[in-house]
């Protein structure tokens, strides 16, 4: 079973920047045999994804992030990064992190592991 654990939420302000972290605990390989992304949830509003990362190293960015968010990974301490870079109001959610043998699983949101999300409030 694997466990994911978001952290590096916080506030702040227009313009600012935060840097997601996502550790993968109790699986037995490397996050490189996994893909992996982050999701995003604003109050009444459906999740979405924001970014992903496939096991070749592929990435897959919604078009709110491209240019200001970059997702990454480190397969030696098993943890997955979102760099959040000139951050809006409406970037403020809950950001989950998410994992699945299957991009195509994954990126459905039918992914079979979930964290429990950090959030990120952004003030103008």
């Amino acid at each position: 079973q694997v466990q994911l654990v978001e952290s590096g939420g916080g506030s702040v302000q227009t313009g600012g920047s935060l840097r997601l972290s996502c550790a993968a605990f109790g699986y037995a390989f490397s996050i490189y045999y996994l893909n992996m992304a982050w999701f995003r949830q604003a109050p009444g509003k459906a999740r979405e994804g924001v970014a992903a990362i496939g096991s070749d190293g592929s990435t897959i960015y919604a078009d709110s992030a491209k240019g200001r968010f970059t997702i990454s990974q480190d397969n030696a301490v098993n943890t997955l990064y979102l760099q959040l870079n000139s951050l809006k109001p409406e970037d403020t959610a809950m950001y989950y992190c998410a994992a699945d043998p299957s991009i195509q699983r994954l990126w459905s949101e039918e992914a079979r592991y979930w964290g429990q999300g950090t959030q990120v409030t952004v003030s103008s």
